[in-house]
């Protein structure tokens, strides 16, 4: 079996470093990404339960609003119907 130079396993763990170096930077970057991504993903969901809280509420208030309406017909129709003195 050959015996490789010093020099040449010197150089190849320098590439190798500045290899896996690279790497880390890579990695590091993707994280960074990934955490910028879950922070809109998670603004997002807080706007749209705010938009769902907000649909609730108009929805009883329109709820109410027919209720009230129905009410003033029913008693309109009623007052047809009742003797005027």
């Amino acid at each position: 079996m050959t015996e490789i130079p010093q020099e040449l396993m010197h150089e190849l763990l320098k590439r190798m470093h500045t290899d896996i170096s690279g790497i880390k930077d890579g990695r590091n970057e993707i994280k960074a990404e990934l955490n910028a991504m879950r922070g809109t993903m998670i603004s997002m969901q807080q706007d749209i339960h705010n938009i769902y809280g907000v649909l609730s509420r108009h929805e009883q208030r329109l709820d109410r609003i027919e209720n009230r309406l129905e009410l003033r017909e029913l008693a309109e129709a009623q007052a047809r119907f009742e003797p005027n003195p």
